[in-house]
């Protein structure tokens, strides 16, 4: 669609098992690249300045918050998956004209599992409560 007004990138497959690392660290904990690498060496051949180049990226492409440490950098994601996946979904959504939207959340609710409908519904039942 030309003239589309996302912001969020795109990730790439490293990017987003990179992502999936840090979102699966404890709440607010910060990751070396070190770490990071360890874990994702684990299932794949990696190189150490692989995974670096990569989490750089992220930091440049704001989707993780890179912090000093020492001679080091640590590396925390900077809004949870779900934030973020919202995020994409409201912008995806926004490059579209009204009846298209709905036309659009329609096609999707109709594609949905039964547990993605279990979800939407329960959220949209909790924001009917006051």
């Amino acid at each position: 669609m030309s003239g589309s007004r996302n912001t969020r990138p795109q990730l790439g497959e490293l990017e987003r098992a990179v992502m999936e690392r840090l979102w699966a660290a404890p709440e607010g904990e910060a990751l070396t690249v070190r770490e990071v690498h360890g874990a994702l060496a684990a299932d794949r051949d990696l190189a150490y300045t692989t995974v670096m180049t990569v989490m750089g990226r992220l930091a440049r492409k704001d989707l993780v918050i890179q912090e000093r440490d020492g001679r080091a950098f640590r590396y925390r994601a900077r809004e949870s998956r779900a934030s973020l996946t919202a995020g994409l979904m409201r912008e995806t959504l926004a490059d579209f004209a009204e009846h298209d939207r709905s036309t659009a959340l329609v096609a999707f609710v109709e594609d949905a599992s039964a547990e993605d409908l279990r979800a939407l519904r329960s959220a949209l039942a909790g924001l009917d409560q006051p």
